[in-house]
C-alpha cells in the first residue's frame, strides 16, 4: 500500500511539473515579439531641380508617408539635368535592391526602364509614356514594370489660348530642347493645332544650356509669339530665356506654371504636387496591395488651370477675366 501510494505521488509530482513547463512555454511564446511591419526603400530619381518637379517629387513623398507613415524610407537624388546622371543614380538604387523606383521627368523614366526590368517604376511629370519609353501604339498600360502619371495639358486649348491673346499674330515660334522625347511630341501635336487656327508655327529647338540663349534670340526675332512646352531643359533655363524675349518684347505662351512663373504671360497648367499625388498613391497600391505595375493605367491630372504672370501681363498691356488666376510671386 506505502508502494503504490508513492507511486500515485510521484505521478503526481511529474504532471505538475510537465503542466508547469507546458505553462511557461506558452507563456514564452506569447511574451515573443510579434514579427515587424515591413518597412519600404523607395528610390526617386528626379532629372533637375526646378518648381514643377520638386513640387511633384513632394506630392510623392507625402501621399506615401499619408498612407505609410514611418514604413517607407526615401532616397532623394537628383541627375542636375543630365540623363546620364540618372543612369548613375538608378543602378545604385538597383544595388541597394530598393522596393520601388519613382522616376520624375521623361529622361528618367527612360533610364530607369533601361535599367530594370524587376523594379516597379513609376513615373511623374512625364508628358506622353509611348514616346518616352519608345512603344509603339501605346494604349494606356506598358506591359512592363514601368506606369505613373502624365502631365499631358490639352494642348489644342494651350493653341486656342495663343489666338485668344494675340489675335494679330502670325509667326508663333516653338522653343525647346531635340533632347526631349516629350517636347518633340507637344510640338508636333501643337503645330498642327495652331495651323488649323490660321497660324504659322516655326520650331526652334536647343541641344543645351550653351545654346539656348542664342536659339532664343533667332526665334524671337523670327516670331511674334513664343510657345514653350513642358520642356524640362527649358524650365530650367526660364530666366535666360526671359532675359532673351523680355529685351526682345516678345510674349510667352507656356506648357507649365513654373515656366510661366518665369518668363511666361499665361498658361493652362496642371498643378505638380497633385500630380505627384498620385503617383504616391499608386506606389502604395503595389508595395502595400501587390499591384502589377505592368496592368496600371497611366493616370492623368484630374483638372487644368488657366493662370497669367501679373507683371509680364501688364508689360504687354494685356487684362484677364476671372476664369484666368494670378501666378503669385
Amino acid at each position: 500500500m506505502k508502494k503504490k501510494l508513492t507511486a500515485l505521488f510521484l505521478i503526481a509530482v511529474l504532471m505538475f511539473a510537465l503542466a508547469s513547463c507546458g505553462q511557461k512555454k506558452e507563456e514564452e511564446n506569447n511574451n515573443e515579439p510579434a514579427d515587424e511591419p515591413r518597412v519600404f526603400h523607395v528610390g526617386i530619381v528626379q532629372l533637375v531641380q526646378h518648381p514643377a518637379l520638386d513640387a511633384a517629387t513632394q506630392g510623392f513623398q507625402d501621399a506615401l508617408r499619408e498612407k505609410l507613415d514611418d514604413r517607407v524610407v526615401f532616397d532623394v537624388k537628383n541627375g542636375s539635368g543630365e540623363p546620364a546622371n540618372c543612369t548613375t543614380i538608378v543602378n545604385g538604387f538597383i544595388s541597394d535592391e530598393v522596393d520601388l523606383i519613382m522616376a520624375n521627368a521623361t529622361p528618367a523614366v527612360a533610364a530607369a526602364a533601361t535599367a530594370t526590368s524587376d523594379i516597379p517604376i513609376l513615373g511623374t511629370s512625364v508628358t506622353e509614356y509611348g514616346a518616352a519609353l519608345d512603344i509603339a501604339n501605346f494604349n494606356g498600360t506598358s506591359g512592363i514594370n514601368v506606369s505613373g502619371t502624365s502631365d499631358l495639358a490639352p494642348l489644342d486649348q494651350q493653341a486656342q489660348m495663343v489666338k485668344d491673346l494675340f489675335p494679330e499674330a502670325k509667326t508663333v515660334g516653338i522653343l525647346f530642347c531635340s533632347s526631349e522625347a516629350n517636347s518633340k511630341y507637344q510640338v508636333k501635336v501643337v503645330s498642327e493645332c495652331l495651323v488649323k487656327l490660321g497660324m504659322e508655327p516655326k520650331e526652334f529647338s536647343f541641344t543645351d544650356t550653351n545654346d539656348i540663349a542664342a536659339v532664343a534670340q533667332q526665334a524671337c526675332d523670327e516670331s511674334d509669339v513664343l510657345y514653350i512646352p513642358t520642356d524640362n531643359k527649358a524650365a530650367d533655363c526660364a530666366e535666360t530665356i526671359n532675359n532673351v524675349a523680355s529685351v526682345a518684347s516678345v510674349p510667352i505662351i507656356a506648357g507649365e506654371e513654373g515656366i510661366c512663373k518665369a518668363c511666361g504671360v499665361a498658361t493652362l497648367t496642371i498643378d505638380y504636387y497633385d500630380l505627384g499625388h498620385e503617383t504616391g498613391l499608386m506606389a502604395f497600391e503595389i508595395l502595400e496591395n501587390g499591384a502589377d505595375v505592368s496592368k496600371m493605367e497611366i493616370r492623368y491630372a484630374p483638372e487644368f488651370t488657366k493662370k497669367f504672370n501679373p507683371a509680364l501681363a501688364e508689360k504687354f498691356g494685356l487684362t484677364f477675366g476671372d476664369d484666368y488666376v494670378a501666378i503669385e510671386d
